[in-house]
């Protein structure tokens, strides 16, 4: 089963590119966030096309902000939408849906952003993460967690720290709470396919900063022992971030019990240039 998660943002902008990647890739399971499309306008842009490659839907969206979705080839099953006892900002936002797809229980997350530390929008965001380790914890234990997770959990997981001192994704209490969900037994299984690589999801748009390699990595699969257990390749889809009209993030592919495409490596294609010394600028603060 390939699982794929992938920060569109904005799904109606990404269509021409979102309908030739999943016919590349063949994704049996697509978790999407910041779709940017209330949940009927998302069913009626793409509902017949996604129906035609055989793939059922989960989603929950807003006019203009966050949306989540789940795409799956392999069962959808035991719908839910939204996190327990999670926050508002003020009002439940759609940043977070979860079914179960082939036996496991899939979570597509868009968790907040932060913004600036110590604001209010940065307190959202500890206690939304709180609310889904409580989830989390409660089973089942086949589980994986895809999304935009808004936390580099490492100094490794951003292009040069110094660049991010002062700023959110990389706080210790963001990191804290990341650390929490994975001590329930997840495992983040790109970083420990590829312990010591140079691996980004993330750069922002900025000429030059894709070119350079000069990005984060906030697009996270956490899978459970089980699940993990099945991973025989996890890597980025870098070619999505290439050519005209792409997401700032590129799809994050897991791929369990068999790896269509081998065990390709990290990144695919490889970066083709390592630069330094730049600004860090974070994902630009959603509602």
């Amino acid at each position: 089963m390939r699982v794929a998660t992938w920060n569109v943002n904005s799904v109606k902008q990404r269509l021409p590119r979102l309908l030739p990647w999943l016919d590349e890739r063949r994704p049996d399971v697509v978790c999407l966030q910041e779709t940017k499309l209330s949940t009927e306008a998302f069913t009626a842009l793409l509902g017949e096309e996604l129906a035609q490659r055989g793939y059922e839907i989960a989603v929950v969206g807003e006019q203009r902000w966050n949306g989540v979705a789940v795409l799956s080839r392999v069962g959808l099953d035991d719908v839910v939408v939204g996190i327990e006892g999670a926050p508002g900002f003020p009002h439940q936002e759609a940043r977070a849906i979860a079914a179960t797809c082939g036996g496991v229980r899939v979570h597509s997350l868009y968790v907040p952003n932060g913004r600036e530390p110590d604001s209010d929008h940065y307190r959202y965001k500890l206690e939304w993460l709180a609310a889904l380790r409580d989830v989390v914890a409660k089973g089942p234990a086949d589980a994986v967690l895809c999304g935009d997770i808004n936390i580099a959990p490492t100094d490794a997981d951003v292009f040069d720290p110094a660049a991010f001192v002062g700023q959110t994704h990389v706080t210790p209490p963001e990191r804290a709470a990341l650390q929490a969900l994975v001590d329930l037994g997840l495992h983040d299984v790109v970083r420990e396919r590829w312990p010591t690589e140079r691996v980004f999801s993330y750069w922002d748009y900025r000429a030059g900063m894709f070119h350079q390699d000069l990005g984060m990595r906030i697009d996270l699969v956490l899978a459970s022992g089980p699940v993990a257990g099945r991973v025989k390749a996890a890597w980025v889809d870098r070619h999505a971030r290439k050519g005209s009209g792409p997401s700032d993030h590129a799809p994050v592919i897991v791929d369990l019990d068999e790896a269509p495409d081998g065990d390709i490596g990290p990144v695919v294609p490889p970066p083709s240039a390592r630069g330094t010394g730049r600004k860090a600028r974070l994902p630009q603060a959603k509602k």
